[in-house]
């Protein structure tokens, strides 16, 4: 199969994998595309296969990236995602290869993104990336970490930003830092506000409009940043009924 790169001028005619088939994220999905035309204009470039199914990768100039990292003259992986009977087909090395033939074609020293110390949800597993020659560089609690693929050797390591931390206002309950960037973390809001409200827990949510409010955030991962008190909870995207499990564990 062959991989279809999506543009400023054919997103609003094609899918964009992450939420295909869910109808309750149809408004989400658009921001999502809005926020990619935005980034496509600062060097987003978005590839998927051409199939109804779960397998693209979105990158950009780790410059523009919304997170928190010191990575100039590298290209930052928001997502690569494969998945379903996709898997194992090697897909995600061809999707890679892609994102790095695109770098070193523009003179970059390498490749950064951000993965967790063991498998979690919305996160890369770090061991898929080392096996295709990344290596963790470093760490930000409670689990993250930056994995780099240079080819540079006299390039600078890339970093955590020493910005992170509670610069943005925190209330007390549950405060959600996001951007448009995943659909999920748009379109799950109101129903994760209506659970703490039944649960009788205070809830905030601040979308991050900017790289530079982005920067600034109390977490390396942006996309959804869960709160509690001020202090972090979780990076996942939760199912209402896992949020209600847990605040019934946390407010106690």
């Amino acid at each position: 199969m062959r991989y279809i790169q999506l543009t400023k001028h054919n997103l609003d005619q094609e899918h964009i994998c992450c939420a295909l088939g869910a109808k309750q994220y149809e408004q989400a999905v658009r921001e999502k595309k809005h926020w990619l035309t935005e980034r496509m204009e600062e060097g987003l470039t978005f590839y998927r296969l051409d199939d109804r199914a779960k397998v693209f990768i979105e990158y950009l100039p780790a410059e523009k990236a919304w997170v928190p990292i010191e990575a100039p003259n590298y290209m930052y992986i928001n997502c690569l995602w494969v998945s379903g009977r996709h898997k194992d087909n090697g897909h995600g090395r061809e999707l890679l290869n892609k994102c790095k033939e695109d770098a070193m074609a523009l003179g970059m020293d390498g490749i950064v993104h951000i993965v967790s110390k063991k498998k979690l949800p919305y996160l890369s597993d770090k061991r898929y990336f080392e096996h295709m020659g990344f290596t963790i560089v470093d760490q930000a609690d409670p689990y993250f970490e930056l994995a780099v693929l240079k080819w540079n050797d006299q390039a600078n390591m890339p970093t955590f930003a020493t910005s992170v931390n509670n610069a943005l206002p925190v209330n007390d309950g549950v405060t959600i830092y996001y951007t448009a960037q995943c659909p999920f973390a748009v379109g799950v809001l109101e129903d994760l506000k209506k659970v703490a409200a039944e649960q009788g827990v205070d809830f905030t949510s601040h979308r991050l409009n900017t790289r530079e409010e982005a920067r600034k955030a109390p977490s390396v991962w942006t996309t959804f940043c869960m709160l509690y008190n001020g202090k972090f909870i979780t990076h996942e995207i939760m199912s209402p009924n896992k949020f209600e499990k847990l605040l019934l564990s946390i407010s106690k």
